[in-house]
């Protein structure tokens, strides 16, 4: 079992911009990862299976919902301290932060913002403590960048809606309680719609043999003639642009995330090319080897000068889908890179299970696809800063 002596870098001394709660959280976060996730993941990994016994801590640090309001159960934090939990949380392994931001961003967000006070009350807490949990249902097998192709539909039958289609790439599928799944009604207009475990005709396989979030439980959700009673369609907004906001919310979580697998990378590739001893003295001792680990502590500045500029204008209720949509793209192209120099500055061991590289690595080429593809979110800047559209 692998011991967790990670030591977060701060080169620009960005924790003085922070206030004390926000670092008391990043903290509490952080002791849980070491105690909770390190010593566990690389096996799960190993053995592709999502560990469930962690569901509980996630919800003790406050990580399901944390912007969400106390009354519902959510921790009531700041868009600063989100961002620093997922920031910790992604430093141990991206799949867990995956189930955290779904959880969050695409389940809770959706049912708080569009949702009733009678959906409010119902599903929240128990989403925020963890007895329920959550996946987002917008992917289809021929509409990934295209969401608004979906076919996935709903006829109204008078005292329920009938449900039809199919949703792929689902985090926490094969074990949520409920879906928020996006589909079109009669007239082509998409609504959000709460699924229920149980429901007739509503089934969730897992997908099998991936060599990318290993210890996260992806799976599809299949619908065949469900019936969703009335009550359970999300009446506050409508259209494409729902699920986009609820997109921008897990992206900007995932902005942050980044950072922390790139610091995880960084810090093992420290710490070996102090200790790897080639022609008589250390790695670290070599031009090429500063030249990475220079290049990465730089690029990590930059990303978490990047995120904080964000998450305050999150809280400023100021941050654009494009401002979102920058961060995520360059946040998770600098992790990448970090983690394939780290892996060569480990040489062989960087490909082993004993170190946590590879798995970042594999990960990392999930997170770089999902919630908008790397090409997409560099369209997305290209349309706000030239005012037209190159998806068309």
């Amino acid at each position: 079992m692998r011991q967790d002596t990670f030591q977060a870098p701060d080169y620009y001394e960005i924790d003085d911009l922070l206030t004390e709660e926000h670092r008391m959280i990043r903290q509490a976060a952080r002791d849980w990862v070491k105690r909770d996730v390190s010593p566990i993941i690389e096996e799960a990994a190993q053995k592709a299976e999502f560990p469930k016994s962690i569901i509980k801590g996630l919800s003790n640090i406050g990580a399901f919902g944390p912007y969400i309001p106390e009354e519902y159960g959510g921790a009531g934090l700041d868009q600063i301290s989100y961002g620093l939990i997922m920031q910790e949380i992604e430093r141990g392994d991206s799949g867990v932060r995956s189930t955290a931001s779904v959880q969050s961003s695409l389940v809770m967000f959706p049912i708080y913002e569009f949702g009733t006070e009678e959906q409010r009350k119902k599903f929240l807490p128990k989403l925020a403590s963890g007895e329920f949990m959550g996946s987002f249902g917008l992917t289809e097998p021929d509409h990934g960048s295209n969401p608004s192709g979906m076919t996935t539909h709903f006829v109204d039958k008078g005292d329920h809606y009938l449900l039809n289609g199919a949703k792929m790439w689902i985090s926490n599928s094969p074990f949520c309680d409920i879906a928020v799944v996006w589909a079109k009604n009669e007239e082509g207009r998409i609504h959000g719609l709460i699924v229920e475990r149980g429901m007739e005709g509503f089934s969730t396989p897992e997908t099998h043999n991936k060599w990318s979030l290993r210890a996260s439980a992806t799976g599809e959700l299949i619908f065949q003639d469900v019936k969703v009673p009335k009550e359970n369609l999300l009446p506050g907004k409508s259209g494409l642009g729902a699920p986009l906001l609820c997109l921008d919310s897990a992206r900007y979580g995932i902005a942050w995330g980044a950072i922390g697998a790139a610091m995880d990378c960084y810090d093992t590739a420290l710490r070996y090319a102090k200790e790897r001893i080639q022609f008589g003295k250390p790695i670290a001792g070599f031009q090429l080897q500063q030249k990475k680990l220079a290049e990465m502590i730089t690029e990590i500045t930059k990303a978490q000068l990047l995120a904080l500029r964000l998450g305050q204008l999150k809280n400023e209720g100021k941050a654009s889908t494009a401002q979102i949509s920058m961060a995520k793209r360059n946040n998770v192209e600098m992790a990448i890179h970090i983690a394939r120099e780290s892996r060569q500055i480990l040489g062989g061991m960087g490909i082993t299970g004993d170190y946590s590289i590879m798995r970042h690595m594999m990960n990392l080429e999930s997170v770089i696809t999902y919630e908008g593809t790397h090409d997409i979110h560099l369209l997305i800047t290209g349309l706000d800063i030239t005012g037209l559209s190159a998806f068309k």
